[in-house]
């Protein structure tokens, strides 16, 4: 709230398209935090406390875990960098179309993920949801030799 010269108090308006563009920037630059401050700051500017996260792989509140998510993805990966190729918003909900890229630990073979991600921005313009949508089968599970041809066998068979 902020309050004008004639001592009513207003909401201020929020600008979800900046705060969509401030989200992005930090998707852009997350694989370069790699302290537990850094990484706290940067998702202190825009996420909210209890910030809720979901993907193939994790289903959590808390931006404390978000931290802790991310510190253990830029410790297990080397390079891991997202490319956001687009977004569109949807009153206070962005959509991104995006390309995450990285290698696995002593392995010289670059690997990428291509997902969406569903974010939803709380009245302040910081981040109070966010739900990524991907398809972990063929693009983590299918790089294991063992699960990789299971998946692929019984992807054929289902295709008849």
């Amino acid at each position: 709230m902020t309050a004008p010269p004639n001592g009513h108090a207003v909401a201020a308006t929020v600008d979800f398209a900046a705060a969509a563009e401030r989200y992005a920037a930090f998707y852009r630059t997350v694989g370069t935090l790699t302290t537990p401050a850094a990484l706290e700051a940067a998702l202190a500017a825009v996420t909210v406390g209890d910030v809720y996260f979901r993907d193939p792989f994790s289903d959590f509140h808390g931006r404390d875990r978000l931290v802790r998510l991310f510190l253990r993805m830029n410790r297990d990966l080397e390079t891991p960098r997202f490319v956001i190729h687009d977004w569109a918003l949807s009153g206070r909900t962005a959509y991104y179309r995006w390309a995450f890229h990285f290698r696995l630990r002593g392995r010289r073979v670059p690997l990428a993920i291509d997902g969406m991600s569903e974010v939803r921005f709380a009245a302040d313009g910081r981040v109070e949801s966010h739900i990524d949508h991907w398809d972990a089968a063929s693009q983590v599970y299918t790089q294991i030799p063992v699960v990789g041809w299971l998946i692929e066998r019984l992807r054929r068979q289902f295709a008849g």
